[in-house]
């Protein structure tokens, strides 16, 4: 049903709790839509070229061979043993020239990370709580196990994670140091899931972040979109959201020069639109306060401008979907996406759930992790057997 509501005019925590939720599940529907939307033209720099190979990108679409600014022959992994074996049948691709990124991929399908976030969503809702190690072991599972996807690209974070894993390091210190934008790839589906609790969601989101990022730069800017996706969902508005949490990235003076410039010269010039948080953070919150009132515009603007637009359109799409509410999302984004209707259900479930909420938490500064204690416990994880590791060569 259509909510006849001019949200923009209500103050911050006034929503009903239906407004709350339709825009905590616009939130989670924009993480998915804004990467399968930017999945063809994931990586291209070359602009000329991803407009002969694509046109303007408006709906879905399937990739193509080949991809002229494609680098995966240049790049290298060799698994220590089957502890670290997470390209599999997708290895053979790996140095050949002009291979996409994708190529396997439908149109309307997720990349990787937001494959995981799907893994992250289903432990969130079983559980009942963000519980890392229940994550964790979700996580090697899907890596490890032949056939739980057929994305050809595995990023970097992913293959420092298991080469430590496979040399016999215990998951919870297998992340490596990794300053890409693709580290706040799951903070959309943790806040639709925490959003009632910003103090929970900001610790959960911490803690995420470190399990394959372990960098300050992605961890900051993990807690700037928290606090300005918790704002929003609350009946913020999103330009002084971004204002008031963004400001290590983004600000008024840089937003009043840039609008007057074209998007590709932004996202291109001023920043660049490759993965490096530095740059692609500001150029995501550039995007959302530009279409902070056109989920539809914001979206097919940052996947026309190549780059790492599949980790910025996951962070934009979340906090454009978190402004929108999903009533204000294009139906056929949400219907187009591969299996919707079991996405559906699982985003209903996801925040019409209602996680303990925090009674402390704090920083343990010589680990950078947050630790949650919460009310109410999450469940043990004693089920959760670890397989006798072995040591790599």
């Amino acid at each position: 049903m259509m909510l006849q509501v001019d949200e923009r005019a209500i103050a911050p925590m006034s929503l009903s709790e239906d407004l709350q939720q339709d825009r905590r599940a616009g939130l989670a529907w924009g993480s998915f839509i804004g990467d399968a939307l930017a999945m063809p033209t994931h990586w291209y720099y070359d602009r000329a070229a991803m407009q002969r190979d694509y046109g303007e990108v408006r709906d879905y679409l399937a990739p193509r061979n080949p991809h002229p600014d494609s680098i995966l022959w240049r790049s290298v992994y060799t698994p220590l043993n089957e502890r670290g074996d997470i390209l599999r049948e997708q290895a053979q691709y790996w140095g050949q020239r002009g291979i996409h990124y994708h190529q396997f991929l439908q149109a309307g399908e997720n990349t990787l990370n937001l494959q995981l976030a799907k893994v992250l969503m289903e432990s969130l809702i079983e559980r009942g709580c963000y519980d890392a190690d229940d994550y964790l072991a979700r996580y090697i599972r899907f890596m490890l196990t032949p056939g739980q996807h057929h994305d050809t690209y595995v990023e970097e974070c992913h293959r420092k994670f298991f080469t430590a894993y496979a040399r016999g390091v215990v998951p919870r210190k297998c992340g490596g140091s990794d300053i890409h934008i693709g580290g706040l790839a799951h903070v959309g589906v943790l806040c639709a899931f925490l959003a009632d609790d910003l103090k929970a969601a900001r610790a959960a989101v911490r803690e995420h972040i470190s399990l394959t990022h372990q960098s300050k730069e992605v961890a900051t800017a993990g807690d700037a979109l928290a606090r300005i996706l918790v704002a929003v969902t609350a009946g913020g508005d999103l330009r002084e959201a971004i204002f008031e949490y963004g400001t290590d990235w983004f600000s008024r003076r840089k937003a009043e020069q840039w609008s007057r410039e074209p998007d590709a010269v932004v996202i291109g010039r001023r920043l660049s639109p490759a993965c490096y948080i530095a740059e692609a953070f500001p150029a995501s919150l550039y995007l959302a306060w530009k279409y902070a009132d056109d989920f539809e515009a914001g979206v097919i603007a940052n996947t026309n401008l190549g780059g790492d637009n599949c980790h910025r359109g996951a962070v934009l799409g979340a906090v454009l979907g978190a402004a929108s509410g999903t009533h204000r999302i294009p139906l056929r984004f949400i219907d187009n996406l591969t299996d919707p209707t079991r996405l559906r259900t699982q985003i209903d479930h996801l925040v019409r759930q209602h996680p303990p909420a925090v009674e402390n938490a704090s920083m343990n500064v010589l680990s950078s992790k947050i630790l949650i204690r919460t009310t109410v416990p999450c469940p043990s994880t004693s089920h959760l057997k670890e397989e006798p590791l072995q040591r790599g060569n």
